[in-house]
């Protein structure tokens, strides 16, 4: 077992580490340079297209679900665990500070986020089942003009991510749930193992047309109660705030220990404190890794810009709201 985590150990600092953050980051701010902050400057366009009627419909172009269903699939994978465990460990691994540079990180993820997504319908397919098909893989495929290498880069893509969906899209969130039920209700960890795959299993063989139901109920219920939830503890400990806030800002940018507060006496660099921040911002918000793209390639669209705005909320969301609440509820706590 020691030699198991070792080398998960490995692959994690390699996955999570500053080569991997700098390519994520560094393209986020590319693009949006690159479109001259576009997606920051049309985020209210975005939030209004997304909370409007007719983003719930499947009146404009085609696609296999709405807009809106699109989204909520897309943040069925990103609001849950990450934004709970995500932010507790970034907070603990890399101090309060680490919360700031999840804000960062999610700024210029908006503009990955935004991009992957627009792409993905721009590229996206009709599959033999006469269903939507899409993705990085598909962008790579149809977009390169070097067919083979886009086959191959295309290929490449669909295999890893199969591979990591049983480690940050499964493993994880499976540990965390079982976990915590054995610890407040000592149910054994296999019965919740096994009632999480049936209920997957049933969601699952419905395809995206059943998937996209289910999160479109689950997600606004479950995302509405925790911040709720979050803000009843924010409010309840109040008298903290300043302090929490204090120590999350000041540990952001400053290499020294901050002593005392609610949180006591940390000492973390800066180096780690951006190091966390960024990596478990990106594991909640998902922005760049491409997974919220292929949900997105099912959405009814004839304008596939729209809809990237559309899906570029989900980081808004997930990081600037959820994660903003868990984090200062900590911070307060």
């Amino acid at each position: 077992m020691e030699r198991v985590n070792e080398i998960v150990g490995a692959i994690d600092s390699f996955v999570w580490g500053p080569v991997m953050l700098v390519l994520l980051v560094g393209t986020g701010i590319f693009l949006t340079v690159r479109l001259r902050f576009l997606p920051w400057r049309n985020l209210g366009y975005a939030l209004h297209s997304v909370l409007s009627k007719e983003a719930r419909t499947k009146k404009r172009g085609t696609g296999d679900v709405s807009p809106f269903s699109a989204l909520m699939t897309a943040l069925a994978a990103t609001i849950g665990t990450g934004n709970i465990i995500g932010v507790a460990t970034a907070m603990f691994s890399g101090g309060p500070g680490a919360l700031v540079w999840m804000w960062i990180s999610a700024c210029f993820g908006l503009t990955s986020k935004f991009s992957e997504c627009m792409l993905a319908i721009k590229y996206r397919e009709v599959n033999e089942k006469g269903e939507m098909s899409g993705g990085p893989m598909y962008t790579m495929k149809n977009a390169f003009k070097n067919k083979t290498f886009g086959k191959t880069m295309g290929f490449l893509f669909a295999l890893f991510s199969v591979l990591a969906s049983f480690g940050i899209g499964n493993m994880t969130q499976a540990n965390s749930i079982a976990g915590s039920v054995t610890e407040a209700f000592s149910i054994p960890a296999w019965i919740t193992g096994i009632i999480l795959t049936v209920l997957a299993l049933a969601i699952i063989l419905g395809g995206i047309t059943s998937i996209s139901k289910v999160s479109s109920v689950v997600v606004p219920g479950m995302a509405i109660f925790y911040v709720i939830a979050g803000l009843i503890v924010i409010v309840g400990n109040w008298q903290n705030i300043p302090n929490g806030l204090y120590m999350i800002f000041g540990m952001a940018f400053n290499p020294q220990a901050i002593g005392g507060g609610v949180l006591g006496t940390i000492t973390v660099s800066v180096m780690n404190s951006i190091r966390y921040g960024v990596a478990r911002g990106v594991f909640s918000n998902e922005a760049g890794l491409g997974s919220a793209a292929i949900t997105a390639a099912a959405a009814t669209t004839d304008d596939p810009v729209r809809q990237g705005y559309i899906n570029m909320t989900g980081t808004f969301f997930d990081t600037i709201v959820v994660c903003s609440i868990t984090g200062i509820a900590i911070a307060a706590f």
